[in-house]
């Protein structure tokens, strides 16, 4: 696994829309079945939370979204129980114009922090995950969904 990663994966990547197209995306929890590989096949529970499955385990995953529009980020709560709920995965979004790349581009930078008992494999799967992740949200704002 290149660089050191041991308590962060972050990526980031340019996205043909504007932040708040990009913002609008990230924070609509159902969204994430195009993204999130760890919780798909999403179900709406009320109160932003949602539950999905894991591509990997086939544990149900549960995600509390908690978005911040004026700083155009998102917090994700991640658990296996709606009781379990854990901040680790961050969305944060930045204009295009502030970067120099125009109003109608924007980036989007995704971390997810290391979770208390999360083995080195785990972890270590993580990483490709998270750079998987990152161009399937690509993908999906700018076609459209």
């Amino acid at each position: 696994m290149p660089g050191d990663y041991q308590n962060t994966h972050c990526a980031s990547v340019e996205v043909a829309g504007p932040a708040e197209t990009a913002y609008a995306f990230m924070a609509d929890g159902m969204n994430q079945n195009h993204w999130a590989l760890g919780s798909m096949n999403r179900r709406a529970l009320g109160d932003n939370v949602f539950v999905g499955t894991s591509s990997f385990s086939g544990a149900e995953v549960y995600v509390k979204l908690v978005g911040h529009r004026d700083l155009l980020m998102v917090d994700y709560y991640i658990g296996p129980g709606p009781d379990a709920l854990q901040p680790l995965v961050e969305a944060r979004i930045k204009p295009g114009l502030a970067l120099g790349i125009g109003v109608d581009h924007s980036v989007i930078a995704l971390t997810i922090w290391r979770w208390l008992d999360a083995t080195q494999a785990e972890w270590e799967l993580h990483y490709h995950i998270w750079r998987t992740e990152i161009y399937l949200i690509k993908s999906a704002i700018e076609r459209g969904l």
